[in-house]
């Protein structure tokens, strides 16, 4: 429906109104040139659509003219604005078909079709009528006036504060956008490995911002007088550039925005070219050039400021983070994939189908260490770097698609085909000696293998424990030897763990617990102390024995917590008999070669000490004779240290190991206990008691005290005790016991005694 041109009544009171018959309205030039402010008019009354049009038809705001859209309804203005877009101003008519008809389409137009750029201008004809408060609080209202307040002063001021507001959100919404865009430019552009597709990343977001196909160099200055460039990019019509050398001066040149960017050290704009200037640090400074269709508009501009700012960033770094990628994943010395990168390797292995063929192997360089030591580090890198390349390269000659890696100081490790990854062939490459410096250095490996196909786990860590278990079982058998992982050795790597867990569960569920055997003097049967042994005893009553879970307290390290509890219940049990009475009585208590080695282990005794009030003197620590025998130097001095806290020391299982006497004398030990293999001998074997009695005769000697473990039988005790030995323990005489058992055990002990 047009609207019509019939003006409103001139006002009486010689007031500026609606009327302009003496103003004709000026040629507008095309709209495409000078684009256009678009407001929609929304009204049931065809002369207000005629007046305001009639009014502002001819005005500028802003610089651009006003483009109008008429709707004559609210439900027209639906339909108009699924359309419609780019409209700034809405001037609406409150009451249209109903009386709220003009409220309905607010919250139409900022809840469901989600326009919250345009600005709304409320109008109503009748005076009395308002809006309801509601919607003006709950919707982004721009302005409500009465009809008759929109004299032309008025209508222009109102619809040109409107516009500027439109404006400003609209500024702010695209910088939001482009920053937007920047943020994931940038994401994208950290997501490249090396210089060269990093730059080219920057070129394809540079031209993307631009909305502009990307054509375009990129360059870095190689020398700090900048007179040598480097394209590390190009594309489009400046591709053939690519990898040369440009000069700013001679043949070869730098294009000159680029060169006037480098230059003046900013961002140059023109409406074919853009020049961008990176800032770097030292020499490293970029410039970018990208042909462009037209002058980028001021956003533009300043989004390619902002962008260029975060480039240089980047591009400073990113030789950092290909340095940062090599490290995290190649072994700096050798250049070999290391232990991250092979795991990597063994997963996409393990997923893909040559599976079932692959065979992983660990290469343990056999006594490197004392290779290392000898003839020094440098030395030793130049062997490891000449094994890694003979690996790789006779390997890799010898078979397709293997992987070789160095996963740790002396080992490396092979992944392939089982046909070449092989012992034979693995340990052929160790026949030949390495030349180091004109020195031949004859080296030998250990392997441990597993092949995929057999591997249960579905990890490349798995499988690498895994060839590490049998590379650990390799050595223990022979050096310069092989095992292959079987499921076996899985199933007992598991049992140690599960044991694990389950012992500490124990522990903090008091599932351990003391148990004391006493010790008694062969000639009085009196007793004289009594050794405390730990043990376990799960919920369902079932004992787990102490050869097994002792050995995995030991591997784990709990050992060292345990060993502090049993030491501290120890120590309060011997203040607890000592105050029942039993003043001449010892009790000892087995140490672990991990605890003794523990850094905290004088500080840990001497407070188990002070806190219990133990005398020391009545308190014994049980070393095992292989413990005693490993590095003496450091033992001497530690037992010098614990002797100092008044506490005795004990060989335990003494004349199982290979004892040097000259150690041995030097030892400060107080006791020497011979082990119940040697006490059973002494009936049940044709050597009878001779270790038993050099046992005996050598504690004499050296004047230590010594005790017998494992006494059964009375002729056992007999034979003991003739050949000199003071002190026993055994079944013989009581069984280990609880505490409160041992207190009556031992009350007995005293009134028969009496």
């Amino acid at each position: 429906m047009p609207p019509t041109n019939t003006p409103l009544a001139i006002d009486r009171d010689g007031q500026d109104d609606l009327i302009f018959l003496d103003e004709p309205p000026a040629e507008m030039p095309p709209l495409a040139q000078r684009g256009v402010w678009r407001v929609m008019i929304i009204d049931d009354d065809e002369d207000v659509h005629s007046t305001t049009t009639f009014a502002l038809g001819n005005l500028d705001m802003q610089g651009r003219p006003l483009e109008f859209v008429h709707a004559y309804s609210a439900a027209q203005a639906r339909d108009m604005l699924l359309v419609e877009s780019e409209i700034a101003v809405i001037l609406l008519d409150v009451v249209m078909e109903q009386d709220d008809a003009g409220l309905h389409l607010v919250r139409h137009i900022r809840e469901d079709l989600k326009l919250a750029d345009v600005r709304i201008i409320l109008r109503t004809g009748q005076p009395g009528y308002a809006p309801e408060i509601d919607a003006i609080r709950d919707f982004d209202i721009n302005d409500y006036k009465t009809k008759s307040e929109l004299t032309r002063i008025k209508l222009y001021t109102t619809v040109t504060s409107a516009i500027r507001s439109y404006e400003q959100i609209r500024k702010i919404g695209d910088s939001r956008r482009g920053l937007n865009r920047i943020v994931q430019a940038s994401t994208d552009l950290m997501a490249l490995h090396g210089v060269r597709d990093f730059a080219a990343g920057v070129l394809a977001q540079a031209a993307n911002l631009l909305n502009q196909p990307c054509s375009g160099l990129l360059c870095v200055q190689e020398d700090c007088d900048g007179g040598t460039l480097h394209a590390v990019a190009a594309t489009g019509a400046w591709a053939p550039l690519e990898g040369s050398r440009l000069k700013l001066a001679g043949a070869q040149p730098l294009p000159a925005l680029a060169a006037r960017a480098l230059a003046e050290r900013r961002n140059v704009y023109t409406d074919s070219t853009v020049a961008l200037y990176f800032a770097g640090k030292a020499c490293r400074t970029f410039v970018a050039q990208l042909d462009v269709a037209r002058l980028p508009t001021e956003l533009e501009e300043r989004l390619l400021d902002v962008f260029a700012a975060h480039v240089a960033v980047g591009l400073d770094n990113v030789e950092l983070v290909a340095h940062l990628h090599e490290a995290a994943f190649y072994d700096t010395l050798s250049k070999l994939p290391n232990r991250t990168r092979l795991v990597e390797i063994l997963d996409a292995t393990l997923a893909g189908a040559a599976r079932s063929d692959a065979v992983l192997a660990l290469v343990d360089l056999d006594h490197f260490a004392e290779t290392n030591d000898a003839l020094g580090h440098e030395f030793g890198d130049m062997l490891l770097t000449a094994v890694a390349s003979r690996l790789q390269h006779r390997l890799a000659e010898a078979g397709p698609h293997l992987t070789v890696a160095r996963i740790g100081g002396d080992i490396f490790c092979v992944l392939g085909d089982g046909l070449y990854v092989n012992p034979a062939n693995l340990l052929g490459q160790f026949q030949e000696a390495f030349n180091i410096e004109g020195q031949d250095v004859q080296l030998t490996a250990t392997l441990g293998l597993v092949r995929l196909a057999e591997h249960d786990g579905s990890s490349g860590s798995d499988a690498l424990k895994d060839a590490d278990i049998a590379l650990k079982r390799a050595k223990t058998q022979q050096r310069a030897g092989y095992f292959y992982f079987s499921r076996n050795m899985g199933v007992e790597i598991r049992e140690r763990v599960r044991m694990m867990h389950a012992l500490r569960n124990a522990f903090s569920q008091n599932e351990l617990f003391v148990m004391y055997q006493p010790q008694v003097d062969l000639q009085s049967r009196h007793p004289v102390g009594a050794e405390a042994l730990l043990r376990w005893r799960t919920r369902d009553g079932k004992f787990v024995p102490p050869d097994r879970f002792i050995p995995i307290a030991e591997y784990s390290g709990l050992i060292v917590e345990l060993g502090e509890w049993v030491l501290r219940t120890a120590c309060k049990e011997l203040v607890r008999l000592r105050a029942a009475g039993h003043l001449d009585f010892t009790i000892s208590v087995n140490v672990s070669q991990v605890q003794f080695r523990h850094p905290q282990f004088l500080s840990m005794l001497r407070r188990a000490l002070d806190d219990s009030g133990a005398p020391p003197a009545f308190v014994e620590l049980e070393i095992t004779e292989s413990m005693a025998m490993e590095e003496p130097d450091m033992l001497i001095e530690m037992l010098n240290q614990v002797r100092q806290t008044g506490v005795k020391i004990a060989i335990d299982d003494f004349g199982t190991g290979f004892s040097s006497l000259s150690h041995l004398q030097r030892l400060q030990v107080d006791r020497l206990k011979i082990d119940r293999a040697f006490v059973t001998e002494i009936t049940g074997s044709s050597r009878g008691s001779s270790i038993a009695e050099m046992v005996i005769q050598l504690g004499r000697n050296l004047g230590l005290s010594i005790v017998a473990e494992g006494v059964e039988d009375e002729r056992q005790a007999q034979v003991l005790y003739h050949l000199g030995c003071p002190l026993a323990q055994g079944f013989l005489f009581a069984r280990p016991m609880p505490a409160d058992e041992l207190s009556d055990w031992l009350a007995g002990e005293a009134r028969r005694s009496a």
